[in-house]
This record gives C-alpha cells, sequence and structure tokens, in this order.
C-alpha cells in the first residue's frame, strides 16, 4: 500500500487511547473504512481488522482474522507482529497449545524488535497451560540483556530453570 495509507493507519492508531470503552465500535469502523481501500484480496486488510477487534477487547473475533491476513500471504514485520498477536488471541480464548505452536518456531527465526514480545506471549501461555518454569526462563532470558548488571547470572538462572544442573 503506498505511504499516505500507512500514515492515515498510524495515525488512525494514535487516536486508539482516545476512544472509551462504550465507542470501541467507533475505532473499529475507523479501521474498516482504511481497509475499504485496499485490494480485496490484500492479507493487510484483515490483519488491520484483527488488531482492532483484539485491541477492543474481541479475541475471539481477532483469531480468524490473523489466520487470514497470515493465509493471504502477511509477512515481515508485520507477519510476525500477526503470529504474535494471534499467538496472544489464541490464549485469550482457551486455546494456549495452539499459541505455544505458533510462536516457538519464531524463537529460532531470525532476530527483531519483536524477540522479547515473542518471549513474553509465549510465557503466557505456557504458564496458561501450567508450564510456568519454562516460562519464567523465557522472561528472565528476555530480561537478562536490558539489566545494567547481573546479566549473566540472570541469563544462566533462565537457563537452569529448565535444565537443571546435576
Amino acid at each position: 500500500m503506498n505511504d499516505d495509507w500507512e500514515d492515515r493507519v498510524t495515525a488512525a492508531w494514535a487516536t486508539f487511547e482516545a476512544y472509551p470503552r462504550e465507542r470501541t465500535a467507533d475505532f473499529r469502523a475507523v479501521v474498516d473504512a482504511l481497509v475499504a481501500e485496499l485490494p480485496p484480496d490484500s492479507p493487510l486488510g484483515p490483519f488491520e481488522r484483527a488488531c482492532a477487534w483484539d485491541s477492543t477487547g474481541h479475541s475471539d473475533r481477532a483469531v480468524p482474522l490473523y489466520r487470514e491476513a497470515l493465509d493471504r500471504g502477511l509477512t515481515g514485520y508485520r507477519g510476525r507482529r500477526a503470529r504474535i498477536q494471534l499467538a496472544s488471541s489464541l490464549r485469550n480464548t482457551g486455546r494456549a497449545e495452539e499459541g505455544v505452536a505458533l510462536l516457538t518456531p519464531e524463537l529460532d527465526g531470525p532476530s527483531d524488535e519483536l524477540d522479547d514480545a515473542v518471549r513474553a506471549v509465549l510465557a503466557l501461555c505456557l504458564s496458561s497451560l501450567g508450564r510456568d518454569r519454562e516460562g519464567l526462563a523465557l522472561v528472565l532470558g528476555a530480561l537478562a540483556p536490558h539489566l545494567p548488571r547481573y546479566q549473566r547470572s540472570m541469563a544462566h538462572y533462565a537457563r537452569t530453570l529448565t535444565h537443571p544442573a546435576g
């Protein structure tokens, strides 16, 4: 899509917090109007609509739209965002195991600024499945590089949560 459309989508999302809970349908209408400008087979349409439904508390409505966006070939940064957000929505709708299956391959994929988000959502999915030690290991591993001190020890503790010595 062109830069103007991208700028208008960014501007719409910048206003999201200004919508009170009882007017979230108005926000989704703004997104729907922008999506209507896209070609019918664009993966951006279902992705933006999924984000709008998800952000307004309707994970159940977002799940099929994220899947549609990915099925239509959404790749790159938005594709990774879609997988992260889909996994979160799957967790919210009681399907955390599907979220784990979706995000686990992301741990070995190309690294980018979304790495910590992958680990955070995967940790939540694992916790929902009663796998708290694995989730905590992921979170500590993601946190360790950001600490001004104790990076090495926190990374070690993260490893030993799932692979105890001895």
